[in-house]
């Protein structure tokens, strides 16, 4: 991808990452598989400061049910969103999202406070 000179900039000191795919798309669940290696595996971050949105289409079938990742992707938090439903799903799940990284960060800025205190 050409923007890869770019990733490590994009990466320093990311707190979290919302990775957006296509369900219908085969090439997109096995591109979402490289975002995961590279933008959570490698920095590394918790599964749980990663979110997956599958995005459908309007008009699209939808099938928000039988969507199954294979691992690890199967661990990270799934949530689907569809321009035509009710968005309020949709923002309450990135809600709950930004709050718990925001737990995360912190907690860890307490646990480095202490450290310097102790």
């Amino acid at each position: 991808s050409r923007f890869e000179t770019c990733w490590p900039a994009l990466m320093k000191d990311s707190h979290g990452v919302i990775i957006i795919f296509n369900p219908e798309l085969p090439s997109h669940l096995k591109e979402i598989e490289m975002w995961y290696s590279c933008f959570v595996q490698q920095q590394p971050l918790l599964d749980s400061q990663c979110l997956l949105v599958a995005h459908h289409k309007p008009g699209s079938a939808g099938d928000t049910e039988n969507l199954s990742l294979a691992y690890p992707m199967n661990k990270l938090k799934l949530i689907h969103s569809n321009l035509e439903d009710d968005p309020e799903d949709v923002r309450m799940e990135f809600m709950k999202y930004f709050r718990s990284i925001i737990t995360l960060i912190n907690e860890s800025r307490e646990r480095e406070e202490m450290s310097i205190i102790s």
